[in-house]
């Protein structure tokens, strides 16, 4: 598999080629994310928690397209914007390893602000 980088330069390789970077605003490409994302939900919508973790070959393949194309873009809007997600990665998990420790939050899905002082 390609590292993280290598898909991006990949990427950026793509989008040249085709003379497609001016179009490839974070603005644009957030609303294009947020159509992507609406296109993986709609395999799962309708489906019990069961049924969303078994899913069929061919559905299971389109669901991967649709990851693919959700990843695309958010590793288009980190470039555009000189953002290392990867980075930024671990700097949520650290924030979040602070605002839900597992001691207090286990097998408790609320909010972090439902959880009072």
């Amino acid at each position: 598999m390609d590292s993280l980088d290598d898909l991006n330069a990949r990427l950026i390789r793509f989008a040249q080629e085709r003379d497609w970077e001016q179009f490839h605003s974070p603005k644009n490409l957030s609303m294009a994310l947020a159509g992507e994302v609406g296109e993986l939900l709609e395999h799962f919508q309708w489906l019990t928690q069961e049924q969303s973790l078994d899913l069929a070959p061919e559905k299971k393949e389109q669901v991967a397209m649709e990851v693919a194309d959700c990843l695309i873009y958010l590793i288009r809007i980190a470039e555009r914007l000189g953002v290392d997600p990867i980075a930024a990665a671990y700097r949520k998990i650290a924030i979040n390893e602070q605002r839900y420790p597992a001691e207090r939050v286990r097998g408790d899905a609320r909010r972090a602000a439902e959880y009072g002082d």
